[in-house]
Formats: structure tokens, sequence, C-alpha cells
């Protein structure tokens, strides 16, 4: 037998399925309603706006990019930074669609989910690392890092680096991320 997942839950899960399949532009609420099986109503009685139940679904994509950024292993807070941001890069890769919703704060703002406080805890990982090397500037070197990280996952998704002649991001990433600790 299978568990029980609660309808809210479901309508997450297919907003998920839909984002990773057909990305953010046609992640409605009838699509999610025909994903789960529901009417197209249904959602409404979970999640009052269609940009709550997009909330919700960006809570699962943070949760997710969170669990990778842990993953930073040992090592100099450099060689961790490196790690965290071939992780972020990969995230972008992996799960274009997810990575445009979670920083669509203009969209996201005020839906619910309480996704800054998601999200923020992320960025305080780079800036606590970047606090090892230089405590007295850490915010700003690592905001300037994680724009960077970010432009660069940018770049990537929409092929911009290939006009560039590169598609090796190892030595970009290393620089990047040297540049900003020393």
């Amino acid at each position: 037998m299978l568990p029980y997942v609660s309808l809210p839950d479901r309508l997450v899960q297919a907003g998920v399925e839909l984002l990773e399949e057909d990305g953010l532009a046609d992640l409605t609420l009838r699509a999610i309603a025909r994903r789960t099986g529901v009417s197209h109503g249904a959602p409404r009685r979970y999640f009052p706006t269609h940009d709550a139940l997009l909330a919700a679904i960006a809570a699962t994509g943070l949760q997710d990019l969170a669990a990778r950024l842990r993953e930073t292993g040992n090592g100099t807070p450099e060689d961790q930074l490196v790690q965290a941001a071939r992780s972020y890069l990969r995230f972008a890769a992996e799960r274009p669609g997810m990575f445009d919703l979670i920083f669509r704060h203009d969209l996201l703002a005020g839906a619910g989910g309480n996704l800054r406080a998601t999200s923020l805890p992320l960025f305080h990982n780079f800036v606590d690392l970047v606090a090892q090397l230089h405590p007295a500037d850490a915010g700003l070197r690592a905001t300037a890092l994680w724009t960077n990280i970010h432009g660069l996952a940018t770049l990537r998704a929409t092929n911009a680096l290939e006009l560039l002649g590169t598609t090796d991001l190892e030595p970009i990433i290393r620089y990047v991320v040297h540049s900003h600790v020393h």
C-alpha cells in the first residue's frame, strides 16, 4: 500500500514536475490541477494565490540547493567556496526551471512560505566561509562572489559563454573564488 500524500503536497510535487519539464512560463494553476487530477479550483483551498503555490514549489528547490551547498567537504575556506560554487552551478544546470523560480523575488515576494528566511542562510554560508579569511569585509566579498557565480550560471544557461569560446567553468570558478578571497 502506498503511503498517504496530502493534496497540498501532491499539488506541490506536480508543480515541481511541471516546472522541471516545461519551465516557469507554463506553470499555471490549471496545469498543476490537471497533473494532480483535481478540479482547477482545488488548489485555491490550500494556496490562496498562484504565487503562494509557486512559493511552496520554490521552497522545495531551496531545500535541495541548501542540501547541495552543505556538502562543501573539508579543506580550506577557499576550497569549500570552490565546492559551493560548483554545487550552485550544478544545481542551476540540472534544475533550470527551479533555478529561475527560486530567484524570482519579484514574483514570490509576499507569497508566503517565508522564502527569504530559507534563502538567506544559503548566502550566509558564503559569508561565513569568506569571514574565515576576511572578517572585516566578509559580507561585501561574499556578495561580489555570489553575484559572479550567479552570473556564470545565467551566462551558461543562455549559452552566452559559448560565444566567449569557453564551456569549461572550472578555471573560471577557481579564478572567481580566488579573486574574491585574496
